[in-house]
């Protein structure tokens, strides 16, 4: 039976969606047993049975509180307590939609970074023309060094093959244009870095390349990732909306828009952020999934399907290998 933690006070719509969608996924999933962390007055309204454990931490950190601040203030806080059991053994993995700062603060306090890796980053899967693509780092890391991205293209690429089922994933770092010499100079250096690795590096890659599928893992910097990554929920949203309207000043256009209904549908689920759940941290000494401020219940039982992929596929133990394998050749390089 896998067992993960839920911070049930993670996200804008905390508890009641947290809480749905808890609901729903043990009644479709079978193999699965939740710890939820939160207050205890919140947590009553969850009936307990042998699949779902209730654990009291009367604190939390909401959305606009300074991460360390608020952890450093807040030592009983649901986000800090569901880690310390993933750290005690007592739960597989943690999946919370609050605060992502503190979330990446207290997975670095309370789990540790992987032997090896520098910085943990955030991977977002995005759909493309082709298939789903990596897109790290996502928001954890908003300065980075060269180095620092030839290890999101290890960690992305990993999660690519073994998550998503991409064998050799091409890998790309997103620049202002296509030739190797353009970019600041972060880019130009990673370039440089990750020319010489032995990933399947196709170089750089202009924004309008990503959602075309040229690569199956996308390399940033977690400034311009997190940019990226709102204005893509925000255009996808703002497409979907603007057609509506346009469809509901013509008849003809709304009967047309009733044939295609079904491919509508499908079309909004595939650009539906929610449908990917959450996204992994990668990194870190654990499983660590990260989901939208914005989650409902939908979102949430995917980002709990994701977090039990990632136990099943023993990610976390798959990646410290994969580092340890790549420090071994570059040591052997040296000599």
């Amino acid at each position: 039976m896998i067992r993960i933690a839920l911070d049930v006070m993670g996200g804008d719509f905390a508890p009641h969606e947290i809480l749905k969608g808890a609901q729903e996924t043990l009644k479709k999933v079978p193999d699965l047993s939740l710890v939820l962390v939160g207050p205890e007055e919140v947590l009553r309204s969850f009936p307990a049975s042998s699949r779902a454990e209730r654990v009291p931490a009367p604190e939390w950190v909401s959305m606009e509180e300074s991460p360390s601040e608020a952890l450093r203030k807040k030592p009983r806080a649901s986000i800090r307590k569901a880690l310390e059991l993933l750290k005690a053994g007592e739960v597989q993995a943690v999946v919370s939609a609050g605060n992502s700062g503190a979330t990446y603060a207290g997975a670095l306090f309370v789990l540790g970074r992987l032997p090896g890796v520098r910085r943990p980053a955030i991977a977002t899967v995005l759909p493309t023309l082709k298939r789903p693509a990596v897109l790290i780092d996502a928001g954890a890391n908003v300065d980075c060094k060269p180095i620092h991205l030839l290890q999101f293209g290890y960690m992305g690429a990993l999660f690519a093959e073994k998550i998503l089922g991409i064998p050799y994933p091409r890998v790309g770092i997103l620049s202002i244009g296509e030739e190797g010499g353009k970019g600041n100079f972060l880019v130009k250096r990673a370039h440089t870095l990750l020319s010489q690795s032995d990933l399947n590096f196709v170089g750089n890659l202009e924004g309008r390349q990503i959602y075309l599928g040229e690569a199956e893992v996308i390399v940033c910097d977690g400034f311009v990732g997190n940019i990226c990554l709102k204005v893509s929920e925000g255009v996808a949203e703002a497409v979907t909306e603007m057609l509506k309207m346009e469809v509901k000043k013509d008849p003809l256009a709304l009967l047309g828009f009733s044939l295609a209904r079904k491919a509508l549908r499908r079309f909004k689920k595939r650009t539906d952020w929610r449908e990917y759940g959450g996204a992994p941290l990668l990194g870190v000494n654990g499983v660590v999934i990260i989901g939208h401020g914005r989650s409902d219940a939908l979102a949430i039982k995917n980002a709990l399907l994701v977090a039990k992929k990632f136990i099943e596929t023993q990610l976390v133990e798959r990646l410290s290998e994969a580092l340890k394998q790549e420090k071994a050749q570059k040591n052997q390089a040296l000599q």
